[in-house]
């Protein structure tokens, strides 16, 4: 069984060491037994996009994404077969403000998004920012738990129609609209970085479930001893007021 993930503008877009989510993914499967091959993919390079299981795209600052979002537009009927074709995607901050309609920057510069969904983000000023550590509650594939993170951004993203989960500690999507991210049965957008994954070992593991279904169905996971970790989170949860 094999796994590949390809990862967008890896020299780019990787704020708050976004990288250390491939890195979770690609151990978490090969402790399995699952061989886990990530490539990149940046400005200007060819890749097939539907010969991989998982679209992962990191977070950068309005530079970045100004850097990138015309190489990224360019790709969008490839990103398009990719997701009829049963791709996962996982997007965090910058990643998935681009997914959806627009980005409007601090001076108000409107970058178009790629417009697969509905929701669309506008910053707020340079003194008025969602950020710290955050935690939320989700249901990933039938699964309820919670997760935590961190969270950096001017960004206001409105009309989200399917939320990552509730917020039980921060901000998210916007500074009082109590939900984080966008999610479907193939994307989860998320502001969440630390990174995200090393910090939820479940949500790395419904990743690597929902990319591999794209060419073997429903895949049953050997399970992993994820003590350590869930202390960590168990840690940040009840130091965020947030544990059961």
């Amino acid at each position: 069984m094999n796994l590949k993930i390809l990862w967008m503008y890896h020299d780019l877009m990787d704020l708050y060491g976004d990288k250390g989510n491939t890195a979770v993914l690609k151990v978490r499967a090969e402790k399995r037994g699952i061989s886990c091959i990530v490539d990149t993919c940046s400005i200007g390079e060819e890749k097939n996009i539907c010969d991989y299981d998982l679209f992962f795209l990191g977070g950068g600052a309005d530079r970045e994404q100004s850097l990138i979002f015309e190489d990224l537009i360019a790709r969008k009927e490839q990103i398009r077969k990719a997701m009829d074709e049963n791709t996962a995607f996982l997007l965090i901050c910058g990643g998935y403000q681009l997914f959806g309609k627009y980005y409007k920057d601090q001076d108000g510069n409107v970058i178009d998004g790629l417009g697969f969904f509905d929701y669309y983000t506008e910053s707020t000023d340079r003194d008025h920012r969602c950020i710290g550590n955050i935690a939320v509650q989700t249901t990933m594939d039938g699964e309820t738990f919670k997760a935590v993170g961190f969270e950096n951004h001017g960004g206001q993203t409105k009309n989200v129609s399917t939320p990552f989960g509730k917020v039980l500690y921060g901000h998210g999507n916007t500074f009082d609209d109590g939900s984080e991210g966008f999610m479907n049965d193939q994307v989860l957008a998320t502001y969440m970085h630390g990174p995200l994954l090393p910090k939820n070992p479940k949500i790395a593991d419904h990743i690597i479930q929902r990319a591999l279904k794209k060419r073997y169905g429903h895949v049953e996971l050997t399970p992993l001893d994820d003590t350590i970790e869930n202390k960590a989170r168990e840690v940040m949860l009840k130091r965020l007021n947030a544990a059961d």
